[in-house]
């Protein structure tokens, strides 16, 4: 089914037109609050944490729209003056009461398969069984005891919202005129009733309780690898002629679109599809191509899809996604299965959690079903650190290697310093926190007794991301250019150049960034630089340790840090101006590829990918009008070189830079132009100035 159907083009312009302040609604924050009062007597409090999940849940209002099949998303509603009185109240007095939790949340993907195998039911037992083993004179049984109470309060109201749901449908269904809607109306309640209390038993109830616990949940969950924990349903729904490919496409459509409904824009929620198993087949399906047609469908911003490309990934699905991409739809994003399963391996996992991994938002790898793992924790401007060596060493610099050890001592004690506020906040949680709805889904959380937040988790990485690589390169060429080897510059009068913002210097500011050799144009002198530079972070983030007892891993993304960081960045030595946005990934910084798309996936594949497990985006940029039929097999080339050389993620945009100044100027008319920013998409109008000039400013291939 090559077009959306018409049900689903209307669930698009309702999602078009849908305002998402935030996550959770402000119902969800007064009962939440009403909840927390309420659970005053809690023993622990992990458990009042719990019973206010749960009250949340089971007084929520539930929201089922005209022409949806999959129903589940947060009530928006206008409150009544009185309730936003009392909501007013909860936020001035009762929020600054509460402890202060920081740190990293969601940003990974539950264990679905365990969902729809054993469903809330099953789980329930589960925790029961757990419970008969405790000896409650042990401190650490009776630890466990109050988790595993807390994890059925939120279980239990879960439950109750599901049960909501099924009482409204019922409701919708008595009381519609058209014979079509209600019986659709009278199947949702029916689903409502069966998952997710019990493991699903077909294709469609499969998708209706992966959703209604994900949206449950609250954050930035993914939904892991759908084209594998989904396709047993839709084969045995297949055989028995319950269902067809073009039935299962428009419940993926509808699936897909309700990501719109409750997450707002600027932020990241997403899928996989194709990859290896722990064998090493390609387990590429139909379900990965429905997926995948899914993108044309929604022409949304989410999901955000990663295909997970191999060298046996079928050509017919690659040829679908660059077709997509030239579309301008931005997904899918291509990530390289090999080097990220090769660095889930050398970070201990075994094959069988390897191969199932998920890109917890933007392109950070944390692995499915075990993943307690804080990612971008925290971002770290690697060109501010440059300038901070530069104006405390200042001439006593006498050479560039004198430069570069203390670049590098300077680094790793930003790391260790940021390592220490991380664990800080890890130990706040570890007290203060807790999430037992997400641990009731997550490795080994219930099994040792322990919430996410206080380490129960299989793997508790925390992966701070390094932004500016690109900057940095070339500011280290342009210092040894000028300062070390040319001598036209000594340290500090550079620094007066950087500091005055290269004002009556423009000349000096062309010949850097027009002379002097930049990275992303293959010449080795400057990319062996990029190569030195990944080996520092990565030897300063790997010896620290986590809160939890686990490692730090590193990343060179950046979401939209590049715009954030740049904006509080002066001047830099690689020609950038003071506010600029820093580099948009870990590919050539904007404006400078200047010898083609080629050339600049050399420069960017001359490091090793693998150990950067927290996360590698490469941005290009196309014009659509040199995106042809004919361009597409190139495109596919491209792909597959960037793969083969060992590249970790590669993302497109594909847009004339007239359409993105005309859009500036007509917003209104350019609603749904979606773009890639740093990892992630969004609406370009949706964006700041400052990131659409960024965008902008990128180089435009011709293929």
């Amino acid at each position: 089914m090559k077009t959306a159907t018409e049900r689903v083009q209307r669930l698009r312009n309702h999602a078009m037109n849908a305002s998402v302040p935030g996550i959770r609604s402000d119902e969800g924050d007064l009962h939440w609050y009403r909840g927390w009062l309420s659970g005053r007597g809690a023993p622990t409090n992990l458990q009042r944490r719990g019973q206010a999940k749960a009250h949340m849940l089971a007084q929520a209002t539930p929201v089922i729209d005209e022409h949806e099949l999959i129903v589940g998303k947060p009530c928006f509603r206008d409150l009544t003056a009185a309730e936003d009185d009392e909501l007013k109240g909860y936020r001035c007095q009762v929020a600054d009461a509460l402890p202060r939790l920081e740190g990293q949340g969601s940003h990974m993907a539950i264990d679905y398969e365990k969902l729809l195998r054993l469903g809330v039911s099953g789980i329930h037992e589960q925790i029961r069984t757990y419970q008969k083993r405790l000896h409650l004179a042990e401190p650490a049984d009776m630890e466990a005891q109050h988790f595993y109470e807390a994890c059925l309060e939120t279980l239990a109201g879960l439950l109750a919202y599901s049960d909501a749901y099924a009482d409204l449908a019922a409701k919708q269904a008595a009381a519609c005129q058209d014979e079509q809607r209600r019986g659709e109306l009278e199947e949702i309640a029916c689903l409502c009733r069966r998952v997710p209390r019990y493991p699903a038993r077909t294709f469609r109830e499969a998708v209706q309780s992966i959703h209604f616990v994900t949206f449950c949940l609250e954050g930035l969950y993914q939904l892991g690898r759908p084209d594998r924990y989904l396709y047993p349903f839709y084969e045995r729904d297949r055989a028995a002629g319950l269902i067809d490919a073009d039935t299962a496409q428009e419940l993926i459509d509808c699936l897909c679109i309700l990501y719109n409904e409750y997450v707002p824009s600027g932020l990241a929620v997403g899928l996989m599809v194709g990859g290896r198993d722990a064998v090493g087949t390609d387990v590429t399906n139909e379900l990965s191509r429905l997926f995948v047609e899914s993108i044309g469908h929604t022409r949304m911003i989410y999901p955000g899809v990663g295909l997970c490309y191999t060298s046996d990934t079928p050509p017919d699905l690659l040829e679908r996604a660059t077709e997509l991409i030239g579309e301008g739809l931005s997904h899918p994003a291509l990530f390289n299965d090999e080097v990220i399963t090769r660095g889930l391996l050398d970070l201990g996992l075994p094959p069988s959690e390897a191969c199932l991994y998920i890109h917890s938002t933007c392109v950070e790898i944390t692995p499915i079903a075990s993943s307690g793992v804080w990612v971008a924790s925290p971002y770290i401007n690697l060109v501010q650190l440059l300038l901070d060596v530069l104006e405390n060493r200042g001439d006593s610099l006498l050479t560039m290697g004198e430069l570069m050890e203390g670049y590098r001592a300077a680094l790793q004690e930003k790391v260790r310093h940021e390592a220490v506020e991380q664990n800080r906040q890890q130990m706040e949680r570890f007290y203060h926190g807790g999430d037992p709805l997400v641990s009731c889904f997550v490795n080994d959380c219930l099994r040792r007794g322990r919430d996410i937040d206080q380490g129960g988790a299989r793997y508790n990485w925390i992966m701070p991301s390094f932004v500016g690589l690109a900057n940095l390169v070339d500011s280290f060429a342009a210092v040894d250019a000028l300062v070390f080897r040319e001598r036209s510059l000594s340290v500090a009068e550079l620094l007066e150049v950087l500091q005055r913002d290269f004002t009556g210097r423009e000349r000096l500011r062309l010949q850097i960034q027009n002379k002097l050799p930049k990275y992303g144009s293959d010449e080795d002198a400057v990319d062996q630089l990029a190569v030195q530079v990944s080996d520092w972070v990565r030897e300063a983030v790997e010896v620290n340790r986590t809160y939890r007892g686990d490692r730090f891993v590193p990343s060179f993304f950046c979401w939209i840090m590049h715009e954030r960081l740049g904006r509080e960045t002066g001047a830099t030595p690689d020609a950038r101006r003071a506010g600029e946005a820093l580099g948009d990934g870990s590919g050539p910084a904007q404006g400078r590829e200047r010898q083609g798309p080629t050339a600049s996936i050399l420069s960017s594949t001359k490091w090793d990918h693998a150990p950067f497990i927290g996360g590698v985006a490469v941005n290009m940029k196309f014009s659509r009008k040199f995106f042809r039929q004919d361009s597409l097999g190139r495109m596919q080339d491209l792909i597959r070189t960037y793969m083969a050389r060992g590249g970790f993620e590669i993302q497109f945009n594909v847009v004339d830079k007239e359409s993105l100044l005309a859009a500036r100027q007509n917003p209104e008319q350019y609603r749904d132009l979606v773009v890639r920013v740093g990892g992630y998409s969004d609406f370009f109008v949706n964006l700041p100035p400052k990131m659409q000039e960024e965008v902008i400013l990128r180089t435009e291939h011709e293929l």
